[in-house]
């Protein structure tokens, strides 16, 4: 029957579709949907879009937290680029940090949760080893690694004596301070070692079958078939570890101020090493009181992220699309 048929034998009268009863009804309708999304609306529009709002704002402006804010325009990010002495020390180290401890927490992780996946015999306690100093506190196992790592009095330089290896200063040195720091990352990588681990047990048996009987050696199946059925998970793993460096702050924090003796004293020690793009924004913010800069600073830090976020998400879009055209 065609529409026109329909049409001509409805009835006259108002649509049944848009009477008062069926609007109501879905007002109630929208109402109650609105009602249980509330919850997220609230908590997004508060703790999300208002700071992030304000936060961009109030990076166009000279705030010191205490007096009215007064617009500015760019001056803060002309300070930035231009004329904040310790922005580029700032930026290198946390560079260093992305290109160095991202990859090498990542593989550290994915390596320790290979070996587990293969244990018959205390696998549970083992797992359990390896995860539990991801439970400690960041502060009490950075001190902690800080006094292991005393180039004088710590266990660790005098284990590396005992055979013939000269420790060097860890975190007195300029040179070995973000090693030492990237060395406190790899042993508090035990959550990121459960997400490989449950990835690697889930990955189908009947793959490694299929590839046994076509030949293939360890680093193959590897290769071809673990690789590609735990990418998602190593896309997440990456990306999180990239944003934890970025916004890298308190493991550096109290290192330096651990090692120099003195809370007092400037982030970044020795030598500015220690250094990061977070710590220059609680600096700028909380120890200055120059919070229009600050928030300039969480900006910038907060489009990089973005970036980065976007082009690792790209990256990989491109590799599965290979992948799966070969």
């Amino acid at each position: 029957m065609s529409l026109v048929t329909r049409a001509a034998r409805r009835p006259p009268g108002p649509d049944p579709q848009t009477s008062p009863a069926v609007r109501a009804k879905r007002r109630r309708t929208r109402i109650r949907i609105l009602l249980f999304l509330s919850p997220w609306i609230v908590g997004f529009t508060v703790f999300l879009a208002y700071p992030l709002v304000m936060t961009v704002w109030l990076s166009f402006t000279n705030s010191d937290m205490i007096s009215s804010p007064h617009f500015v325009g760019l001056r803060n990010y002309r300070y930035m680029f231009s004329d904040d002495p310790q922005i580029w020390q700032a930026v290198r180290n946390t560079g260093w940090l992305m290109a160095v401890m991202v990859p090498a927490q990542v593989l550290f992780a994915l390596g320790v949760a290979m070996v587990t996946a293969r244990l018959k015999a205390g696998a549970g306690l083992f797992r359990t080893l390896f995860y539990l100093p991801a439970l400690a506190p960041p502060v009490a196992a950075t001190v902690a690694f800080v006094c292991l790592f005393n180039p004088s009095s710590g266990p660790v330089n005098k284990i590396l004596g005992l055979i013939g290896v000269h420790g060097p200063l860890w975190f007195d040195s300029p040179v070995w301070s973000k090693p030492a720091l990237t060395l406190l990352t790899l042993w508090g990588s035990g959550t990121m070692m459960v997400i490989f681990l449950a990835a690697l047990l889930d990955v189908p048996a009947e793959l490694y079958e299929a590839a046994e009987l076509d030949g293939t050696n360890p680093l193959q199946r590897f290769r071809y078939v673990t690789l590609p059925t735990i990418s998602p998970v190593v896309l997440f793993a990456t990306v999180t570890a990239v944003i934890a460096a970025l916004q890298y702050f308190t493991q550096a924090m109290v290192a330096s101020q651990t090692a120099d003796g003195s809370i007092q004293a400037p982030p970044g020690y020795p030598g500015g090493s220690t250094l990061t793009f977070s710590q220059q924004l609680y600096t700028a913010g909380f120890t200055q009181f120059h919070m229009g800069y600050a928030c300039a600073l969480a900006v910038v830090l907060f489009a990089v992220a973005m970036v980065f976020t976007v082009a690792l998400l790209r990256r990989a879009s491109g590799f599965n699309t290979e992948e799966a055209t070969q």
